[in-house]
C-alpha cells in the first residue's frame, strides 16, 4: 500500500488533495518523492513566507527545543512575552496580544473580545461581516464567513452575524444598529479571489466605527506579515484598527496566531475569560521572532520591488490572451481571474514544475516566498504561458 492509499484508508476526506508526495522543501523550491523539483508559489497558503526551511528560522526553533518545548501557560515562559512584546510595538502604541495556533483561533479570539466589549458597554453582540469573506472554519468563525456554500450543513449558525457589500459603505450604515459591536474585514479577501478593499472605504469605515462606538478588527492573517509589502496591510490605508489578527506565516511553518487588540478593548479580557493549552507554543514563538527580525525596512522594500515586476509581467500576458479578465491583490498576494474554469491549468502547471492554486473556481492565486527572486519569478511566468496557450489551444 503506497502512501496515496494509506492517506484515503486513514484520514478523513477533507483536502483535495494534488498529486504530489512532497519529500523535502527549501526555499523556493519543493521536491517529491521522486526527486522533481517544484517551484512553490503558493508557500504553504502563504505560510513558508520567509522560504522552507528558513536558517534562521531553524536555527531559533531547535535552540528553543534545546531548553523546553512546553511548559504550560500557566508558568511565565520569556519567548512568549518577548513575541507579545515585539507585536505591540509594531501594531499599537499601547495594547495586548494573545496568541494562538491558528488563523481561526486568532479570530475566534478576536469575536469573543468584541463580545465581551459589547458585554460591558451595553449588552452589545452583533458583528458585521462581508459578503464573500472568509475567517475560519471553527463555528463562529464560519458563521463570519459571508460565502454561504460553507454555511449549509452547518445550520443552526451562531449567532448574531449579519453581511454588508464589500467596498460599500452605505451598505454597512443599513447594518448598524444598537446591538451592533464590531466590523470584521479582510483587507484582501484571500479566499473570496483576490479583491482589495478600496482605500476610500476603509477610511470611512474608520470613521463610521468612531461615531458609532464600534470595534474595527482587521483580518491579516492571509496578508499580513509583509506580504502587502508592508509589514501590515492596513498600513497601506493610514488608518489603524482596534483588533488585528495575525496567523499563518507568523512562525514561517509553524502553528501560531495572533490576535493584537488596542487600549480601547484590550483590557476587557479577565482571567479565565479565554485560553487555549498550545496558544503561544515557545518553539513557534522563537520561530517568529527570527522571522520578525528578517522582515525589517529593507526586505519590505524588496518585497515592493518584487511585487511590481511580478504585476507587470502578468500585466504583459494580460495583452496576449483573451482568456485573462482581469488581474488585481496587493504586493505579493496577486489574483488572475480566467474566463474559465481554472482547475486544468492548476494541474498544468504542477506537472511542468510550477504549484500554484485556484480560488472561487477561475481565480488563480499567486504566493510566492517573499523571498523569490526575479529569476524565480520570470521561469513562473513562462510555465504559466505555456499553460495560458495550452487551455487556449484547447478552444
Amino acid at each position: 500500500m503506497n502512501i496515496i492509499q494509506k492517506e484515503n484508508k486513514y484520514l478523513m476526506h477533507t483536502y483535495k488533495r494534488n498529486n504530489l508526495v512532497v519529500k523535502k522543501a527549501k526555499g523556493s523550491f519543493i521536491w517529491d518523492d521522486k526527486g522533481k523539483k517544484y517551484l512553490d508559489f503558493f508557500s504553504g497558503i502563504s505560510v513558508c513566507n520567509l522560504g522552507h526551511c528558513n536558517e534562521s528560522v531553524i536555527k531559533s526553533i531547535k535552540k528553543q527545543l534545546d531548553s523546553y518545548a512546553h511548559v504550560s501557560n500557566l508558568y511565565y515562559s520569556s519567548t512568549q512575552i518577548e513575541l507579545g512584546e515585539e507585536l505591540v510595538k509594531r501594531t499599537f502604541s499601547a495594547g495586548k496580544v494573545f496568541l494562538a495556533n491558528s488563523g481561526a483561533e486568532a479570530n475566534e479570539c478576536a469575536i469573543k473580545l468584541a463580545r465581551k466589549f459589547g458585554y460591558n458597554s451595553g449588552g452589545r453582540y452583533e458583528i458585521i461581516s462581508f459578503e464573500n469573506s472568509f475567517h475560519g472554519r471553527t463555528m463562529a468563525t464560519m458563521a463570519a464567513t459571508g460565502q454561504m456554500q460553507f454555511h449549509e450543513y452547518l445550520k443552526p449558525l451562531q449567532e448574531k452575524f449579519v453581511f454588508a457589500q464589500y467596498n460599500n459603505i452605505d451598505s454597512v450604515k443599513r447594518l448598524i444598529n444598537k446591538k451592533t459591536v464590531a466590523v470584521i474585514i479582510e483587507l484582501v479577501q484571500g479566499e473570496g479571489g483576490l479583491f482589495t478593499a478600496d482605500k476610500k472605504f476603509i477610511k470611512e469605515l474608520r470613521l463610521l466605527c468612531d461615531k458609532n462606538n464600534l470595534l474595527l478588527i482587521f483580518d491579516e492573517i492571509q496578508c499580513g506579515m509583509g506580504r502587502s509589502g508592508k509589514f501590515y496591510a492596513f498600513e497601506n490605508y493610514g488608518i489603524k484598527p482596534d483588533i488585528v489578527t495575525l496567523a499563518k506565516s507568523m512562525a514561517n511553518g509553524l502553528p501560531l496566531g495572533a490576535a493584537i487588540a488596542g487600549k480601547k478593548c484590550a483590557e476587557a479580557f479577565t482571567y479565565g475569560d479565554h485560553g487555549s493549552t498550545f496558544g503561544g507554543n515557545p518553539v513557534s514563538c522563537a520561530a517568529a521572532l527570527a522571522a520578525l527580525k528578517i522582515i525589517n525596512v529593507g526586505f519590505l522594500k524588496k518585497v515592493v520591488d518584487l511585487s511590481k515586476y511580478l504585476n507587470l509581467r502578468f500585466e504583459a500576458l494580460g495583452k496576449k490572451y483573451l482568456l485573462i479578465k482581469e488581474i488585481r491583490g496587493m504586493g505579493l498576494m496577486m489574483g488572475i481571474e480566467l474566463g474559465v474554469p481554472g482547475k486544468e491549468i492548476v494541474s498544468y502547471c504542477l506537472k511542468k514544475g510550477l504549484i500554484i492554486n485556484c480560488t472561487h473556481d477561475t481565480v488563480l492565486r499567486f504566493l510566492p516566498p517573499l523571498t523569490i527572486t526575479k529569476k524565480n519569478i520570470d521561469l513562473a511566468i513562462k510555465i504559466l504561458e505555456e499553460a495560458l496557450k495550452w487551455q487556449t489551444s484547447k478552444k
